[in-house]
This record gives C-alpha cells, structure tokens and sequence, in this order.
C-alpha cells in the first residue's frame, strides 16, 4: 500500500547512528515537527512488541498518542499509532547504507476510520493531514540529517 506521505534524504552517518537516533525517543522529539517526546511503558527502549506514549504539539494543541513498535532492525524501525483507542497512523523509518553513509525514508499511513476524522482535525488543528505530514517529512529529514552528520 503507497504512503500517504513519504519523503527520502541521503546523510553522511552510518546507518546504525540513524537507527539510534529514529528510535530514541528523546532523539526523535529533537527532530520531528509535531512529536515532542514520549516514554516507553512496556520495555527499557526499542524492541518490537514495545509500546511508548507519546506527546505531540502544533501550536497550542497538544495530544498524547500510544504506539507499538512492529519492526526495529538495521534497516526499519516502524510502530503504529493510537489515540483514544482508535487506530491513527502508520509511521517508518527505512534505512538503506550507500557509498556515503545511508539513504533515510520517512513514510506515514493514514489509518483513521472517515468517522474519527472531524475529531481529529479539531484536535490537531490539521484539516489535510497528508499535505501536512509531507511538508512536516521533510522538516523532520532535515533535522535528522544536521543531528546525525554533527556528531
């Protein structure tokens, strides 16, 4: 199934720094446009299985999600979002290591019922999310890139 939003960005870092930094949720926070931070609540940090809750912001909003990571490997760390209960989105970090360092895609899924949509947008204040999720894509790359080629 294509992404709703996904973008890609090559960095000079290996991809193993890359993993650390995507599935660190402090290091995460430090890169991405709406998440600001989380805590793990079933384990000590990443692993599949693990679940943390999460804090996102967009200006005065705030909201907490719940997510489950379904893949940590050198290659992917994934989890899937919810909030309320009810199932929000998909979220991946694909790795693949080049001549340089290693090519970092971002994609997300959208997995709102259409009912749970309105509500969302009134909490969020997002009324399209995939355009808002693509341009908050490539932020967060750029990010990711400056934090992971500094060190």
């Amino acid at each position: 199934m294509t992404p709703d939003a996904s973008a890609h960005i090559d960095v000079a870092a290996s991809p193993q720094r890359v993993l650390d930094l995507v599935s660190d949720l402090r290091g995460l926070s430090g890169c991405a446009e709406e998440y600001s931070g989380g805590k793990w609540l079933n384990a000590a940090g990443p692993q599949v299985g693990a679940r943390f809750r999460g804090i996102n912001k967009r200006g005065w909003r705030k909201w907490p999600t719940t997510s489950t990571v379904t893949d940590c490997s050198a290659t992917r760390f994934a989890f899937e979002v919810k909030s309320l209960g009810m199932p929000v989105a998909r979220w991946q970090y694909d790795i693949e290591e080049t001549g340089d360092g290693c090519r970092v895609t971002e994609s997300t899924w959208d997995r709102r019922p259409g009912w749970y949509v309105p509500f969302t947008m009134l909490a969020t204040g997002v009324k399209d999310r995939a355009v808002t999720n693509q341009r908050n894509i490539e932020a967060t790359l750029e990010r990711l890139k400056r934090a992971v080629e500094s060190v």
